[in-house]
C-alpha cells in the first residue's frame, strides 16, 4: 500500500529529506513559532491519561507535547529516520515505524491523531485503508482528528466520503487547529470523527 506514498517517494529523490524536515522544525522552535496548536486542541478534548495514537507522527511534535500533559502516547510513521528522532526527543512514549494503511495494535485510544498534512502523503490508494484502521483502532466514545491543506491531492468531499465509508462520521468540521469553523471555501480542514 505505500507504493504511491508521496512521503517515500521524496525520500528516494532526495535522500536527506528527512534531515531536512528535521532542521526545518528546529528552526521554527528556535524562532518561537508556534508548534503546539494541534496539541493543545487535542489535549482539550480529553480527561488526563488518555491513550492517544499520533499516526503519521514524524519527529513526536504533537504526541510529545501530549505526553508531556500526561497523556499515554503511541507515535506510528513510516519514517525510521523521524521516529528515531521522536525516541530521541521524547522518551517515555512509545514510538514506532509502521504503515498506517497496515496498523495492527494491541490498544484501542481514546483518540487519534491525524496532523500535518499526513493523509495527503499517504497514496491515495492507501487512504481508504488507513481510515478504515483508525475505526478499527478507537476504543468506545473515542474520536479520530485528522488536520490538512487544500490543494494537496485529496478533495475534502473525498476525504469526507471515504471517511463514511470506513464507518466515521464527522462530528465537527473546522478550518484550523484554533477552532475557526469550517466553510465550503476554507483552505484547511480539521476533521473530528467519530464511528458511526
Amino acid at each position: 500500500m505505500t507504493s504511491d506514498n508521496l512521503w517515500l517517494r521524496q525520500i528516494a529523490e532526495n535522500p536527506g529529506h528527512s534531515q531536512w524536515y528535521i532542521d526545518r522544525f528546529k528552526a521554527m522552535a528556535d524562532r518561537g513559532d508556534d508548534l503546539g496548536g494541534e496539541a493543545r486542541m487535542i489535549d482539550a478534548m480529553l480527561p488526563r491519561a488518555a491513550r492517544i495514537l499520533d499516526a503519521g507522527c514524524g519527529t513526536g511534535r504533537v504526541g510529545g507535547l501530549l505526553a508531556a500533559t500526561g497523556h499515554q502516547v503511541t507515535g506510528v510513521d513510516l519514517d525510521p529516520v523521524l521516529i528515531e528522532e521522536a525516541r530521541r526527543n521524547h522518551p517515555g512514549s512509545t514510538w514506532q515505524v509502521g504503515d498506517l494503511s497496515e496498523l495492527a495494535l494491541d490498544t484501542r485510544f481514546d483518540l487519534i491523531v491525524c496532523a500535518g498534512n499526513v493523509v495527503t502523503f499517504a497514496g491515495p490508494s492507501s487512504r481508504p485503508a488507513i481510515l478504515s484502521r483508525f475505526h478499527e483502532h478507537l476504543a468506545p466514545g473515542g474520536r479520530a482528528v485528522v488536520g490538512f491543506g487544500a490543494g494537496r491531492g485529496y478533495d475534502f468531499d473525498d476525504f469526507l466520503t471515504d471517511a463514511e465509508k470506513a464507518g466515521l462520521a464527522a462530528d465537527l468540521l473546522l478550518s484550523t487547529w484554533d477552532l475557526r469553523p469550517y466553510n465550503p471555501g476554507a483552505d484547511f480542514l480539521v476533521a473530528v470523527l467519530r464511528p458511526a
